[in-house]
């Protein structure tokens, strides 16, 4: 299914900007080593590498944009931290907004809670990852929330935010790879069983942005990361 945005205003932009690293409790690991036992309000927060990235994407959009007349963030602790960490680079900060739509997926009910040592293993990890939302995308897979539901859920999101984006307005989402490459794959027309692969190439902290005009959303740019990179790596991660 494609979803078409029709949109009769003037031209506004739409900054998407995925979460930073976050602690492995973010993504439900069962046993996480190395300081990752957090409880409470800490479980899923950003790592050290993950505030400094938020903090970084807001300073390069503080030289791009001059504020933002929206600042929308999912519900979940990474989103709403990334969201704060980005508009505290700016001198005008509007309200943050929590909107749900924007919520990840649950990659923990849908692993059944990977282990530390399942999560470390990057490659594996992705594989299964990948066959799970594969199951999931064609209903082989039973859900809390089923695919088609999410689909509808982000699609919705996006409309609200690309509302939001009239003349001269800069609306800025922060939210996760696979709500953000979703969103993105509804509107290029991609098969849904094809999205996890846009979703697996999301860094941390990076950029995607679209102009919002009659003629609907146009997508300028996905993914831009080079302002966490440099020649030893930088703070650039995938998780």
């Amino acid at each position: 299914m494609v979803y078409v945005t029709a949109y009769a205003g003037p031209m506004g932009s739409l900054y998407l900007v995925r979460h930073g690293q976050a602690h492995a409790s973010a993504y439900g690991v069962s046993d996480a080593a190395g300081g990752d036992e957090l409880d409470g309000e800490a479980a899923g927060a950003l790592t050290p590498t993950g505030q400094m990235q938020a903090g970084v994407t807001g300073t390069v959009l503080s030289g791009l944009v001059p504020s933002f007349t929206n600042a929308i963030s999912g519900g979940l602790l990474r989103q709403r931290q990334t969201l704060a960490g980005v508009i505290g680079a700016f001198d005008e900060q509007p309200s943050a907004v929590v909107d749900e739509g924007w919520d990840e997926y649950d990659l923990a009910g849908l692993m059944n809670a990977p282990t530390a040592a399942e999560y470390a293993d990057g490659r594996n990890f992705q594989q299964s990852l990948d066959a799970m939302l594969d199951d999931w995308i064609t209903g082989e897979l039973d859900a809390a929330e089923p695919f088609e539901e999410y689909a509808r859920r982000v699609a919705a999101a996006g409309q609200r935010a690309v509302d939001e984006a009239g003349s001269g307005r800069n609306v800025l989402v922060v939210s996760s790879a696979g709500t953000i490459t979703l969103w993105l794959a509804q509107h290029l027309g991609l098969d849904a069983r094809h999205w996890p692969r846009l979703s697996a190439t999301m860094m941390n902290a990076s950029i995607t942005r679209c102009i919002v005009g009659r003629k609907g959303v146009t997508i300028v740019s996905i993914n831009e990361h080079l302002h966490l990179s440099d020649l030893n790596g930088g703070i650039a991660t995938f998780r």
